[in-house]
């Protein structure tokens, strides 16, 4: 996209916001950042080093809808009374993601889904790292994509794609792209339709060729039906746990096998690294892409084996007096709180909680009978939490804190049993993020 001198407009100075003003700045575009919330200051003094125009704790309308171009933070929905204005005005609004692929001629791997894209995107890191390719992590983690476009030659990316990112994709093509699950979640930015959710998470698919590549999740039920009516172009690999194959990857409850360019790998189940069946799930989809960029088999096994997962994912945290305590504070929905429950082995006090996002709590009704002892639950308003488990636990009590979630837990558990916090809801009741809530937890249970 040439510049020209063209008005560049970027909404939100966070790490995606400041990289690409770095990159349009690079690029010879005249670049303004407005931010409604103040900047941190760290990102102030990049922006100060680049030369780039800023406001900070505001929005200058006028300066905003002359723009030729806008950049908008993921974060910020479209009901709001400035994205109203800029649509009515038509300019061109687009991701950082789009943004940065317009300079991009590196191969692009891209993961979406309601759970399990973190994980996954971090495991086909490694594994490409460990197979000694020059490959960037980018997108929903790590450092801006657009920042390492402009300062960096990778001839990979590995991208986490949410979908706020998508939404605002539409020149962008993953070569690669993986389709974890799909399950309610943010349905209040998509007007409570369910199927406006999949058409955003779908359009990683969009400008895929014959050349290109779709992994996805065959048991899931609504990307199977989603599949059933769609039109694509790409060569198809499924992934499944009730379905043997023939291109793709199956898991039972012994082996893992991943069969691509008729090159079987096969590994015990449980030799991976990660337990519980949607890690096995997030390991057949990063196997499989793996494969595809022709990683040998003995590195993608042993990269399998050997991986760590990221921090508030189903992380361990401490064993005090024969009691495991947990933090998945990285699970804000209903489908990842599931994942979590289903792979509880011992007795569970569960900690839950937060801002609720429209939860269906009737999908974690048989678990919670049958694993959790105890819930606790971490937020200003419980009500919800305890109507819908008041009939399926013996205790429920409530807490305002880490601190006291943590103290309550531990008095809760026995000996043998887990501590698991895991809210199913998002963080900003109490804490300024769900990384925040887990540090938090981690801190209190080591104060034990």
């Amino acid at each position: 996209m040439k510049a020209q001198n063209r008005l560049l407009v970027i909404l939100g100075a966070g790490e995606s916001g400041v990289g690409a003003a770095i990159l349009a700045k690079a690029k010879g575009w005249r670049v303004f950042v407005s931010d409604a919330s103040p900047i941190k200051l760290p990102y102030q003094k990049e922006l100060q080093s680049h030369d780039i125009a800023f406001e900070s704790a505001q929005h200058t309308m006028a300066t905003i809808l002359n723009a030729d171009l806008i950049i908008k933070s993921p974060g910020i929905p479209e009901k709001t009374e400035l994205m109203k204005a800029i649509r009515e005005k038509e300019i061109q609004v687009v991701s950082e993601i789009e943004f940065a692929g317009y300079y991009s001629n590196a191969k692009h791997i891209c993961i979406t889904g309601s759970n399990g894209k973190t994980t996954t995107t971090m495991w086909c890191y490694h594994i490409l790292k460990k197979a000694g390719f020059n490959v960037g992590l980018a997108g929903n983690i790590g450092q801006s994509f657009a920042k390492q476009v402009a300062t960096k030659s990778f001839d990979i990316y590995v991208l986490e794609l949410s979908s706020f990112q998508l939404d605002d994709m539409y020149d962008f093509k993953a070569d690669i792209a993986i389709l974890t699950n799909i399950s309610p979640d943010h349905l209040d930015r998509y007007n409570y339709e369910m199927q406006n959710y999949i058409d955003a998470k779908f359009r990683i698919l969009q400008n895929q060729g014959k050349s290109d590549n779709f992994i996805f999740n065959a048991d899931d039920p609504l990307i199977a039906k989603q599949m059933a009516g769609f039109q694509h172009h790409a060569k198809l690999y499924p992934f499944s746990m009730h379905q043997l194959q023939q291109e793709g990857a199956y898991a039972d409850q012994q082996q893992l096998y991943i069969n691509i360019n008729k090159q079987l790998l096969t590994m015990s189940i449980h030799e991976l690294a990660l337990k519980g069946k949607h890690n096995t799930q997030n390991a057949l989809a990063a196997g499989i892409a793996a494969r595809l960029v022709e990683i040998r088999t003995d590195i993608v096994r042993e990269s399998l084996q050997d991986f760590v997962n990221v921090e508030h994912r189903m992380e361990f945290v401490a064993k005090v007096n024969g009691i495991e305590f947990i933090n998945d504070s990285k699970a804000t929905n209903i489908n990842a709180a599931w994942f979590a429950l289903e792979s509880m082995e011992q007795p569970t006090v569960w900690i839950v909680g937060g801002v609720d996002k429209g939860n269906d709590y009737t999908e974690l009704y048989d678990l919670v009978t049958d694993k959790v002892k105890a819930i606790v639950c971490l937020g200003i308003d419980n009500e919800k939490i305890i109507a819908a488990f008041k009939d399926k636990v013996a205790t429920i009590v409530e807490a305002k804190s880490a601190n006291e979630a943590v103290s309550y837990a531990y008095q809760l558990a026995a000996k043998d049993e887990t501590v698991l916090l895991s809210p199913a809801c998002a963080s900003f009741d109490l804490f300024t993020s769900y990384e925040d809530r887990g540090q938090q937890f981690k801190q209190a249970v080591r104060m034990l």
